[in-house]
């Protein structure tokens, strides 16, 4: 199963035989008070700049989220996207709640984008798809419905053949689709990570699309975070999942370790021309 992004000049291609991908998840204003700030102040230089850092230090994909309370995300979320494909020439993840706001963004974007996000929610799957379908792009599917999200992985699973049935209805290709099984903090339920990773085992035997992981989650409100999150990353990609969404300079090392030692790293190139390039 390989699922394929582009820009203006550049493809990124995820499967399960690929190097790990690494959607950077800075530009987003969630929990970060500069970055609102940016947003506010129109400050696109500082946008361009986190931008840039992401891909220098190993971002494959940037994922771009303008959701600010009191600003006009429809308005702003083009223009932040223009910004930073301007600026990189990595595909780009369009990140918003708001259909409306995707859309919007979606008319800009030069290539084929991956969405961030459909549920398995009714007006979800009703609002997001037919963009997915219209732009032909890629989506995320997260494993979250009306009744929020199942504690059990089994639910989890049937909410991701929900999610692929009904794109698959509407002319979707199955390899457009990735899933996002979620994980909460082990802060508060120390089963968070047991759920996930048995989730990910259902999905990869199940359905075989491609899966990614929003890392950070998993360590919330605990000290030693990078810690917990380079374990994690290390038993999330042993299971299966194709692509993460993370801080690239906190966790570029874990992650191309990973790949030699899961053999997706031939003669171990990857891993060998970044410890060069380090060392310089």
């Amino acid at each position: 199963m390989k699922t394929i992004v582009t820009s203006s000049s550049k493809e990124v291609v995820i499967g399960d035989n690929q190097p790990t991908i690494i959607i950077g998840e800075s530009i987003n204003p969630t929990g970060k008070v500069r970055m609102v700030k940016a947003l506010q102040e129109r400050d696109f230089s500082f946008i361009s700049d986190e931008a840039l850092r992401q891909v220098k230090v190993g971002a494959h994909i940037l994922d771009v989220n303008a959701c600010v309370p009191g600003l006009d995300e429809k308005a702003l979320l083009p223009e932040v996207l223009k910004t930073v494909m301007e600026s990189v020439d990595v595909p780009l993840c369009i990140d918003s709640a708001n259909p409306r706001c995707l859309e919007a963004a979606l008319k800009v974007y030069i290539g084929k984008p991956l969405i961030n996000s459909v549920t398995g929610q009714e007006q979800s799957l009703q609002e997001v798809l037919p963009l997915v379908k219209r732009f032909n792009t890629a989506v995320i599917g997260l494993t979250i419905d009306d009744q929020g999200i199942p504690q059990e992985p089994y639910k989890r699973l049937e909410i991701t053949w929900k999610i692929v049935n009904r794109a698959q209805e509407m002319g979707i290709p199955r390899e457009n689709i990735i899933i996002d099984s979620l994980t909460l903090t082990v802060g508060t339920d120390i089963q968070a990570a047991s759920k996930t990773l048995e989730t990910i085992r259902l999905i990869k035997k199940e359905m075989g699309v491609n899966q990614v992981l929003g890392i950070s989650n998993i360590s919330f409100g605990l000290p030693l975070r990078q810690v917990i999150n380079c374990s994690f990353i290390s038993m999330v990609l042993a299971e299966g999942v194709t692509c993460l969404i993370t801080d690239p300079f906190l966790t570029r090392q874990t992650v191309l370790a990973c790949d030699l030692l899961l053999g997706k790293d031939k003669f171990a190139r990857n891993f060998l021309k970044t410890y060069r390039e380090m060392k310089k």
